[in-house]
């Protein structure tokens, strides 16, 4: 039998979409797939469809260190809607119950203060963990509560914007797994008059930077016109992309030599100056440093392959 033929291109990077309000992550995935004409593509962490921000978009072999960028802290600004409580905690679910707005700005500050640092979170039943292989929002749906464990998160910065009238206005520098849902609905309940997320926007995720996104809206106007004029758009797209290396950029570097990386390539683990003691690291080769992959440190020293690039070939 022949080769299974592929569909799409060959395309490998990050592309830092500005996710729209009202689309769900998965919809914006498979929208910029076909925009770029992507054989593979995959999303770093879903945004719901209230939010906004930036949703890294991994093409081709970059989806392989995805998992990087889901482990990866981010920041969030939010606008919370005090004296309502809804079931989904957030403007697109149903109001459950209202209460009056009668806190001072002092139990305002005391509440905020319990979220700073670690602590535990229990996950909404409208999340998307699974829960026996189903996201907990489609028990949610059917009226089924699941039980769910809390998690350890940490907030490393929580800052105080803006207290206006049932709007109260934050910003929030988290770990992975926060939910910041459940940050105002907890909040609200702190504060006894219940609160929801009526906008929410990432600002950031790792250390990519927020000038580099680009709307889904720009991408199909250009997409479009250049299907008017005849023009061919992949170059100008794949421009906007960033190295696939981008999603493991803290992690120790290794630099070996083309023929040690070559035992590497072939899943053999190597020797090599200056590695780290253990854990995890960015695998490069010779003086012009191309990014092969992650490896981790064994138990002798060495470091193994975890997860490699395919070489790659021009189109």
């Amino acid at each position: 039998m022949g080769r299974p033929r592929r569909r799409g291109r060959d395309v490998h990077g990050v592309l830092l979409l500005d996710k729209p309000q009202g689309m769900s992550s998965n919809d914006v995935l498979q929208k910029v797939k076909r925009l770029y004409n992507a054989n593979k593509a995959g999303h770093t962490g879903a945004l719901d469809p209230l939010a906004t921000g930036m949703l890294p978009v991994c093409l081709g072999e970059a989806t392989k260190f995805s998992q990087f960028l889901l482990e990866a802290d981010k920041r969030y600004r939010v606008i919370a809607r005090l004296g309502q409580r809804t079931n989904t905690s957030d403007a697109d679910g149903e109001v459950i119950q209202e209460r009056p707005v009668a806190f001072s700005q002092a139990q305002l500050d005391a509440a905020l203060e319990r979220f700073r640092g670690d602590s535990q979170q229990v996950p909404s039943m409208y999340s998307a963990l699974k829960y026996q292989g189903k996201p907990l929002y489609e028990y949610a749906r059917q009226g089924i509560d699941v039980p769910r464990e809390a998690r350890d998160i940490t907030v490393y910065e929580l800052l105080f914007l803006r207290w206006e009238g049932d709007e109260l206005e934050l910003e929030i520098h988290c770990s992975k797994g926060t939910y910041i849902r459940t940050i105002i609905d907890d909040l609200g309940e702190l504060l006894g008059c219940g609160a929801h997320v009526m906008y929410l926007r990432r600002l950031q995720v790792a250390g990519y930077p927020a000038e580099k996104m680009v709307t889904l809206e720009w991408l199909q106007q250009a997409h479009a016109e250049a299907q008017e004029s005849g023009q061919e758009i992949a170059a100008q797209f794949d421009a906007l992309l960033l190295p696939m290396d981008t999603a493991v950029q803290d992690l120790p570097e290794v630099n070996l030599s083309a023929v040690v990386a070559g035992y590497v390539r072939q899943g053999q683990p190597v020797q090599a100056p200056g590695l780290p003691a253990d854990g995890l690291v960015r695998i490069t080769v010779g003086d012009a440093r191309e990014f092969i992959g992650v490896g981790e440190i064994d138990d002798r020293g060495r470091v193994a392959p975890k997860r490699l690039i395919v070489e790659l070939q021009g189109d």
